[in-house]
């Protein structure tokens, strides 16, 4: 059985905490991933970008992965698992969506192991970051190293 993150080698997922404000067209569909957040389905993350930045909200992207590996096979219970991993050791609690950028299913004497990579994400209609935090802000042009207080301009 599959995980749902569909092909997550090649794509990403996006989590996004539950009471998020959201641009008001835009349209996602998202069911319950774990308690608090929602895992969307539709729009894929590039549309889901496009579709932030185009109401003139931000959509940052912490630079710094962070890993989890757990016992158990590429299923649901075992996303959930390392999901639950990544979200207990994130070092700041100021984000409000994450991104799983690979998942990765491996055997080690044959028993399996998942390895899951995220990075923090975060939705917001400013484009002024919180004081003390780094955060690598994906543009269309590229990406860009930046630190707060910043200002953005669109």
């Amino acid at each position: 059985m599959g995980s749902p993150v569909a092909d997550a080698n090649s794509s990403s997922t996006i989590l996004i905490k539950e009471g998020t404000a959201l641009p008001p067209q835009l349209s996602i569909e998202s069911e319950t991933f774990l308690p608090g957040w929602r895992i969307v389905k539709k729009p894929d993350r590039r549309a889901l970008t496009r579709g932030i930045e185009s109401a003139g909200w931000s959509f940052f992207y912490r630079a710094g992965g962070t890993r989890a590996t757990v016992l158990g096979r590429d299923s649901l219970g075992g996303l959930r698992r390392a999901v639950k991993s990544v979200l207990a050791r994130q070092e700041e609690k100021n984000f409000n969506s994450l991104e799983i950028t690979r998942t990765v299913s491996t055997h080690f004497f044959g028993v399996p192991f998942l390895r899951v990579i995220a990075h923090s994400r975060h939705i917001q209609e400013s484009s002024a970051l919180a004081p003390g935090e780094i955060f690598v802000l994906r543009t269309s042009a590229g990406f860009a190293r930046v630190s707060a207080p910043v200002v953005v301009a669109g």
